[in-house]
């Protein structure tokens, strides 16, 4: 299989790129930063893409130059993601357009260019990184939480559409994992601190989760293992 993996120069996009790699796949590392994708691509013998999912023609340049080089991709792993920490009342509209823009935005952008090659071939494995903040809720993050939310009804519905196709179409609610983004809130001092401590207690594990813990999930979800599971999200969350 040919797997594109947006978002993947770090974080849970470059676990899952390792682990896609080790179960036989050609995977495409798309990323804003070419350089730590070019990092990655050259670890797990993958190529590199530059991609802005928030931008339509940058998306279907990316996706049809790792087509064109790898081979029809017929695993799309949509990953990319940001937020912007804040109580809702302390954000700004610049704010919400941007993480809606990555998180929500972006999966559309590159879901709607990967879809019509899955489409002719009669197969695809479309997955889609959400998160326990879409379903439940995170404070301090009302407008991701509404992104990731959006994600989940938004497979849900690819599902609907595209199971004629032979393609499936899920999600993954990672709950605290720790990468470069969550890590970050660190920037924000004691309450950054804070943050993350709260997050580590609120799971039942009582430990943040790792980014290969979520790349395991990836890997079964886009594998023949789950050809019957579709429109579903499976929360790798510490029992959160």
């Amino acid at each position: 299989k040919t797997a594109v993996v947006t978002g993947g120069a770090s974080g849970i996009g470059a676990a899952t790129a390792r682990r896609l790699t080790a179960e036989g796949a050609r995977v495409a590392i798309c990323d804003l930063d070419m350089e730590r994708a070019l990092q990655v691509a050259s670890e797990v013998g993958g190529e590199a893409f530059q991609m802005d999912v928030t931008d339509g023609g940058s998306v279907r340049d990316a996706v049809s130059a790792a087509e064109e080089a790898l081979g029809g991709a017929t695993v799309l792993v949509n990953n990319a993601g940001t937020d912007e920490f804040g109580f809702f009342t302390y954000t700004t509209p610049e704010q919400w357009q941007r993480v809606i823009a990555i998180n929500l935005v972006g999966v559309l952008n590159c879901t709607h260019a990967a879809l019509p090659a899955m489409q002719q071939a009669g197969y695809g494995r479309i997955l889609s990184i959400s998160s326990e903040a879409g379903r439940v809720g995170s404070k301090g993050s009302a407008v991701y939480s509404a992104a990731k939310g959006g994600i989940v009804a938004f497979m849900k519905a690819i599902a609907r559409e595209n199971a004629r196709y032979g393609i499936t179409a899920n999600s993954i609610a990672p709950g605290p994992i720790e990468t470069p983004l969550l890590m970050g809130a660190k920037e924000f001092g004691e309450i950054g601190e804070k943050v993350i401590e709260t997050m580590k207690s609120a799971t039942q594990l009582g430990r943040l989760g790792q980014p290969e813990e979520v790349a395991a999930a990836a890997a079964f979800l886009v594998s023949d293992d789950a050809t019957y599971i579709t429109g579903e999200t499976l929360g790798v969350s510490g029992g959160l």
